[in-house]
C-alpha cells in the first residue's frame, strides 16, 4: 500500500513528504507507548484541518500527546488549564488602553498559537467553552468590534474529563460538533505499562525532540488531503451510513451534512496517511468511531452511546456497495 502514491505517478517531493509524515508517527509512537491507532488518529485530525476532542482519565497521557505534536510538528503551542473562574478574555485576549497612544491595544490571548491545549475542557462554564467557538469554526477572534486572524494551521486539542466527575459541565451538542473527531487513549497494555515505568521520563523525551515536520508543510499537505480521490461507490457508502443514522430511532438526531463532510475528510486524510491517493471504504470505516461516536445521542442514554458500539451497528448495517 505504501507504493500506491508513486504508482499513480506522484513526484519526488509527494513522496519525500509522506516520508516526513511517516517519521512523525515513528516519532510520536515512541513517545506515546501503545497507542498507535490513537496517534495516527490525532494526525489524520490535523491533516483534515479538524480539531480534536480527547475525553479520558486524569494520568493517561492526554497532556503529553498535544505537547509531543506541537512539538514534533514545529508548531506554536499553549496551554489553557480550563476551571470555573476562566473567563473568556482570559482565553482570546484582552483591550487595554495605551496612555501614550491615547487608544485602546488589543493583547492577544493564548489562543493565538499554532496548537492549543485547552485542559480540561468541561471544567470551564458554558460562557467560557463558547469562547472556542469562533475561533475553531472561523480560525478569527472578535474582540471590541475588530476581528483577529488566528495563525495557520490552527488545531485545538481539548482534553475533557469524564462526566460523572465532580465539577464538570458538559459541553453542548454545537460545542461538540467542533470537534472533528473524539477519541479515548484508555489505559496502556502490560507490556507498555512496563516499558514507560522503566523508560525515560516522557518529558525529557520530549524535550529531547525535534520537529520532523514544518508548519508550511501541514498547510500544503492539509490541501493535499481535499484531493484525496473518493469515488461514487465511496460516497454511496458514507451517504448509506448517513442515511441510516437519520432513519434510527434509537438516536435523538442523524448525522448532520457538516457531519459527513467531517467524515469524508477524516477518511481521506487517513487514505493520505497509509500512502494511498483514493479512499477505501476501510478508511471510511477506520475513522467512523471517532467522527459520530460524539456526535449521536441515544435516546436510553443521556450521556451519549459508545463510539465503538456505533460504528460496529452502522458497519453491520449498511453493506458495502
Amino acid at each position: 500500500m505504501h507504493d500506491e502514491f508513486i504508482l499513480n505517478g506522484a513526484t519526488a517531493e509527494v513522496t519525500d513528504q509522506l516520508g516526513q509524515l511517516d517519521k512523525a508517527v515513528e516519532v510520536l509512537n515512541g513517545i506515546i507507548l501503545g497507542k498507535a491507532v490513537q496517534v495516527r488518529l490525532c494526525l489524520a485530525c490535523m491533516l483534515a484541518g479538524g480539531h480534536l476532542l480527547i475525553e479520558d482519565i486524569p494520568g493517561v497521557g492526554k497532556t503529553t500527546l498535544a505537547h509531543a505534536l506541537a512539538r514534533i510538528m514545529g508548531l506554536s503551542y499553549q496551554r489553557i488549564q480550563f476551571t470555573s473562574d476562566l473567563l473568556p478574555a482570559d482565553i482570546t485576549g484582552v483591550s487595554v488602553y495605551d496612555r501614550g497612544q491615547n487608544k485602546f491595544r488589543f493583547h492577544p490571548g493564548p489562543i493565538f498559537s499554532n496548537l492549543v491545549l485547552a485542559d480540561e475542557v468541561n471544567r470551564a462554564t458554558p460562557k467560557t467553552q463558547s469562547a472556542l467557538l469562533e475561533a475553531m469554526e472561523e480560525g478569527q477572534v472578535t474582540a471590541d468590534g475588530e476581528t483577529h486572524m488566528l495563525p495557520r494551521p490552527f488545531f485545538v486539542v481539548a482534553t475533557q474529563n469524564p462526566t460523572y466527575q465532580i465539577g464538570t459541565f458538559p459541553l453542548p451538542e454545537s460545542q461538540l460538533d467542533r470537534f472533528l473527531m473524539r477519541i479515548r487513549l484508555g489505559y496502556p497494555g502490560p507490556k507498555m505499562e512496563r516499558e514507560l515505568l522503566k523508560g525515560e521520563d516522557r518529558r525529557k523525551l520530549l524535550e529531547a525532540s525535534s520537529p520532523v515536520i514544518s508548519p508550511d508543510l501541514i498547510g500544503e499537505l492539509q490541501v493535499r488531503v481535499t484531493r484525496v480521490f473518493a469515488s461514487e461507490a465511496l460516497l454511496d457508502y458514507l451517504q448509506a451510513i448517513v442515511r441510516n443514522t437519520r432513519e434510527q430511532t434509537e438516536y435523538e438526531s442523524g448525522l448532520s451534512p457538516r457531519a459527513a463532510l467531517s467524515l469524508l475528510r477524516s477518511a481521506q486524510a487517513w487514505a493520505m496517511l497509509h500512502h494511498r491517493d483514493a479512499v477505501l471504504p476501510e478508511d471510511l470505516q477506520a475513522v467512523l468511531p471517532s467522527v459520530v461516536g460524539h456526535r449521536l445521542r441515544s435516546r436510553q442514554d443521556s450521556g451519549g452511546a459508545d463510539p465503538e458500539r456505533i460504528a460496529r451497528q452502522l458497519l453491520e448495517s449498511v453493506p458495502i456497495p
